[in-house]
């Protein structure tokens, strides 16, 4: 099945927008586990089973488990996420951007290593360095584009020429995404919640592109705003939220408040459907 088609399905068979991110931090697990990072396998299966019936994807993000040499544990997760949820793809959070030879790799990496069903990436090396990963043509990968954190403006606010009208950055990549690069409906595109507007612009220039759209929940984006700005009947969105569910308790009912922010997140944002 296609990554879309995934993506499409588990939306409908969890009446869902919602994307749980697994950012693991041992420093802020519970007590009976805090500190062990030999525990990140553990914590996060619990949060994975706790809301694999509310989500549309999961997205682990690599850097919190090879900060900690939990590679092996992110596999051994991604396994299980396949077990107990196998209709909720996931996305491996990488951000990866380089050349094509190494491209390759990371694209063995993402997808023949860990398993995952799709994968961040950073465009502005351009389409050699995209196109390792759409050799796997049932995979999906989400290119950076307007994205949450205010440094973004640095870059994907720049217009590309001097002349007024000229697109502004994000701009370009979206239409790059929606159009010449996308040989297989295979891209997405990474748009933060925290710029609702831009959303709308990038989902008018981009409009079947699936949306990965972090920012809600700690970070502040506006959820009712965001499924208003991007969400469109052929064309999913991924709302991602992390640390407001994973840390929604400190306590031993880690999971069981993870599963009640995640409910209340979902039901927010089904809501705010038009």
């Amino acid at each position: 099945m296609a990554f879309i088609d995934q993506l499409r399905a588990a939306e409908r068979q969890n009446r869902s927008l919602l994307c749980v991110g697994l950012d693991p931090e041992p420093s802020r697990f519970p007590a009976t586990l805090k500190g062990d990072a030999s525990k990140i396998y553990d914590f996060c299966a619990e949060i994975v089973e706790a809301t694999a019936d509310c989500t549309i994807a999961f997205k682990p993000q690599i850097a919190y488990f090879a900060a900690h040499r939990a590679e092996q544990q992110l596999e051994k997760l991604i396994a299980h996420i396949r077990a107990v949820a196998p209709a909720v793809p996931v996305i491996l959070d990488a951000k990866r951007g380089d050349i094509g030879s190494t491209a390759e790799q990371y694209a063995i990496e993402a997808f023949e290593r860990y398993g995952a069903d799709a994968v961040t990436l950073s465009p502005f090396m351009g389409f050699d360095s995209v196109s390792p990963y759409l050799q796997y043509q049932d995979k999906g990968a989400f290119l950076l584009c307007r994205t949450s954190n205010p440094g973004g403006d640095d870059l994907q606010s720049q217009r590309l020429g001097s002349v007024a009208g000229e697109p502004l950055l994000y701009e370009h990549v979206a239409r790059l995404a929606q159009g010449p690069w996308n040989l297989n409906g295979q891209l997405g595109l990474v748009v933060g919640a925290t710029y609702p507007e831009e959303i709308e612009r990038v989902r008018v220039l981009a409009p079947t592109a699936p949306l990965l759209i972090p920012g809600v929940g700690a970070q502040g984006g506006d959820a009712v705003a965001t499924v208003r700005a991007g969400w469109r009947p052929d064309a999913p969105i991924v709302v991602n939220s992390s640390r407001a569910i994973c840390y929604a308790s400190s306590g031993d009912d880690f999971a069981a408040a993870a599963r009640r922010e995640a409910l209340r997140t979902r039901d927010l944002l089904e809501a705010a459907k038009p």
